[in-house]
C-alpha cells in the first residue's frame, strides 16, 4: 500500500506480490476448521464454521407503531414550528439574525428539524456528567431542566454507585488509582503531562518507542506506530495510504472515523452490504474487470475497510471469508479493531486470534487504546515497510501532538498485564472473565425474550427498543434504579431501530449483572419490550451465509 506492499493492483494482478511460501497450489486450511479452501473444478470453495449471530426482525405491529410514533412527532413538530414562526411559542433554537435574513442561511432549518422537535424531548438521556472513574460503578451528577431539556441545571446531588453498563471498559483497566498504577504515577512525575510537540519534531519519547515495540510484539507483527487520538488514527491515516485512482470498498456499517478517512483520501468509495461476502466479491470482480470509470485503467490500489466488532450491531467481521476474497483479488485489507482488540480471542489479541488467522494475512491492523486498555489513542500495525511509510506520510504524526507519557505508560502496563509479562495471570483472567460475563449476559437476555443483535462472543450488546418514547422511558427508569445505560437512535442507527447498547466488562461481578438483568426484565414487562419470537432475520442474504463459491 502506498507502495509498502510491494506493488500496485492492476485489474486484479498485484505486481511483485510474494508467492505462497508453503508450496501449495492455491489451497489451504486453517487448523481450527473455521475456513477451508480447496480447488475443485476451477472454483474456490469456502466453508465457514457456524458463527452464532442474531439479527431477529421485529414483529410487524412494533414497526407500525414505531413509524406512527415518528409520524405523530413530526406532525406536532411542524405545528410547533408554525407557532414559533408566528411568535405564539418561544423559540429556543438558534435562528438567523434579522439583519442577515437575506444572507445564505447559516442554520439549515430542515436539517435541524429532527434535533429541534424530536431529539430535544429526550435530550436528558445523553451527556450526563460523570464525577468518578468509569469503573464497574460510577457517580453521576444529578441535573434537571426547567425548559423541556433546552437547558439544564445541577441540583448539587450526586447519585452514588451507579452500575456502569455503558463505558467501553472491557477489561476493567479504567479504574480508580491503586498501587498497581504506581508506574503511571512515576512516569507522570518524571515526564509531566504534555509533550508540546509532534512526532516529527521533538515529540517522540522513549516511552513511545517502548510502547510501539510492545504493541508489535503483542500483535505478532513486524512494527507498529501509536497516535494520540483513536478517531484520528483512522481519519488522518487512510488518506496517507490511498488517494485518487484508488478504490475503497467499505462495509456499510463502518464507523464514522473510517468513513471520514475514506472521504478525505479522494479515492473512489463503494459500499458493500454488512458482512456480506457475495456483495463484496461482486464489487471486487467488477473493479478488476472494468477498472476505473471512463478511462478503464486499472485501479492503483483496492483497499477493503472493515471493523473487528461493529459498535452499533455487536457483530463480528466474517474475517475468513474476507481474507479469502482479498487473496483472490489481490486487494489490501484494513481492519479497525477498536472494539475487538483485548476483547476477543483466547489471549485478547483480537479478531485474528478469534478466527485463528495469521495477523500477517491482514495488511493494516488498526486499533485504539480507549476500550480494553483504559487509556486513549490508537495504533497502526503491520509490515515494517508499511509502518515506515506511515511514519513519513501520516497527517497525524506531522500535525498532532504526541501521546501523553502517562497515557503511554498506562497502555504499556495494561498490555504487559494481558501478556503476563508482569509475572501474573491477572490479564488472562480478565480476558476469560469478560468472555464468561458476555455469554452469561447475552444468554439471560435472550431467555427473557428481548431482541438483541450481534455475535454471542461480542461484549457489545445492543437491545432493541424501537419506539422513541420507549428509548427515553427505558434510560430514565434505569437511572432511577441506579443503572447507567447508553441509548442510541437515529441518525446513529436506522430510524426504526433505536436501541440501548450495553457494554459488558470483566470488572462486572455476577451480582452486578444479576441486578442489571433483574431491572431489565422488569422494564421489559413495564414497557412491553420483549418482542423476540426467535425468528430468523428477514435479511438472510446478509447474515445466513454458511457456504458460497468464488468464481474464477
Amino acid at each position: 500500500m502506498a507502495n509498502p506492499g510491494g506493488g500496485t493492483v492492476c485489474n486484479g494482478n498485484l505486481h511483485n506480490h510474494k508467492k505462497q511460501s508453503n508450496g501449495s497450489q492455491g489451497g489451504n486450511c486453517t487448523r481450527n476448521g473455521i475456513v477451508k479452501e480447496a480447488q475443485q473444478n476451477g472454483k474456490t470453495h469456502i466453508y465457514e464454521k457456524h458463527v452464532v449471530e442474531s439479527f431477529e426482525e421485529a414483529p410487524l405491529h412494533v414497526m407500525v407503531f414505531t413509524y406512527m410514533g415518528y409520524g405523530i412527532g413530526t406532525l406536532f413538530g411542524y405545528l410547533r414550528d408554525f407557532l414559533r414562526n408566528w411568535g405564539i411559542e418561544k423559540c429556543n433554537a438558534a435562528i438567523e439574525r434579522e439583519e442577515q435574513k437575506d444572507f445564505v442561511p447559516l442554520y439549515q432549518d430542515f436539517e435541524n428539524f429532527y434535533k429541534r422537535n424530536l431529539y430535544m424531548r429526550i435530550r436528558d438521556n445523553w451527556n450526563r456528567p460523570i464525577c468518578s472513574a468509569p469503573g464497574p460503578q460510577f457517580d453521576v451528577m444529578e441535573r434537571v431542566s426547567d425548559d423541556y431539556n433546552w437547558t439544564f441545571r445541577f441540583t448539587g446531588r450526586i447519585i452514588k454507585d451507579v452500575i456502569n453498563m455503558g463505558s467501553y471498559n472491557f477489561l476493567g483497566f479504567a479504574a480508580r488509582y491503586n498501587e498497581s498504577m504506581r508506574t503511571v504515577k512515576d512516569v507522570l512525575e518524571a515526564y509531566g503531562l504534555g509533550v508540546a510537540s509532534t512526532r516529527h519534531e521533538m515529540g517522540t519519547l522513549d516511552k513511545h518507542k517502548e510502547l510501539e515495540d510492545l504493541v508489535a510484539k503483542f500483535l505478532n507483527v513486524e512494527a507498529a506506530m501509536v497516535f494520540g487520538m483513536g478517531f484520528a488514527t483512522n481519519s488522518m491515516n487512510i488518506p496517507a495510504l490511498v488517494g485518487k485512482g484508488c478504490l475503497i470498498l467499505s462495509d456499510e456499517l463502518n464507523h464514522t472515523s473510517l468513513v471520514l478517512g475514506a472521504r478525505l483520501s479522494g479515492a473512489t468509495i463503494r459500499i458493500f452490504k454488512h458482512n456480506n461476502a457475495q456483495s463484496l466479491e461482486k464489487l471486487l470482480r467488477d473493479a478488476v474487470i472494468y477498472g476505473q470509470p471512463r478511462t478503464r485503467r486499472a485501479w492503483k490500489k483496492i483497499l477493503i475497510l472493515v471493523e473487528g466488532i461493529y459498535s452499533m450491531e455487536g457483530s463480528i467481521v466474517h474475517l475468513p471469508q474476507i481474507v479469502a476474497l482479498k487473496k483472490k483479488y489481490k486487494a489490501y485489507l484494513y481492519i479497525d479493531e477498536a472494539h475487538s482488540i483485548g476483547a476477543l480471542g483466547p489471549t485478547g489479541r483480537g479478531v485474528t486470534e478469534f478466527f485463528g488467522i495469521d495477523p500477517g494475512e491482514v495488511d493494516v491492523l488498526m486499533g485504539t487504546f480507549t476500550k480494553s486498555f483504559g487509556a486513549s489513542g490508537g495504533y497502526l500495525a503491520g509490515r515494517k515497510d508499511l509502518v515506515d511509510y506511515i511514519r513519513a506520510h501520516s497527517h497525524s504524526a506531522v500535525y498532532s501532538t504526541s501521546m501523553s507519557p502517562p497515557i503511554a505508560e498506562q497502555i504499556i502496563r495494561s498490555i504487559k498485564l494481558i501478556m503476563g509479562l508482569d509475572g501474573t495471570t491477572q490479564g488472562l483472567q480478565r480476558v476469560r472473565q469478560l468472555a464468561k460475563n458476555t455469554r452469561y449476559f447475552r444468554q439471560r437476555l435472550q431467555k427473557m425474550g428481548f431482541i438483541i443483535y450481534g455475535n454471542e462472543s461480542s461484549p457489545v450488546v445492543p437491545l432493541l427498543l424501537y419506539m422513541p418514547s420507549k428509548v427515553a422511558a427505558f434510560a430514565r427508569h434505569m437511572l432511577e434504579k441506579k443503572i447507567g445505560v447508553v441509548v442510541v437512535g437515529f441518525p446513529a442507527t436506522p430510524l426504526a431501530e433505536a436501541r440501548t447498547r450495553f457494554c459488558v466488562s470483566a470488572a462486572h461481578t455476577r451480582e452486578m449483572l444479576d441486578t442489571v438483568l433483574e431491572a431489565i426484565d422488569e422494564m421489559g414487562d413495564l414497557l412491553h419490550l420483549k418482542y423476540s419470537r426467535h425468528k430468523k432475520s428477514a435479511r438472510p442474504e446478509l447474515y445466513d451465509e454458511t457456504s458460497f463459491e468464488l468464481e474464477d
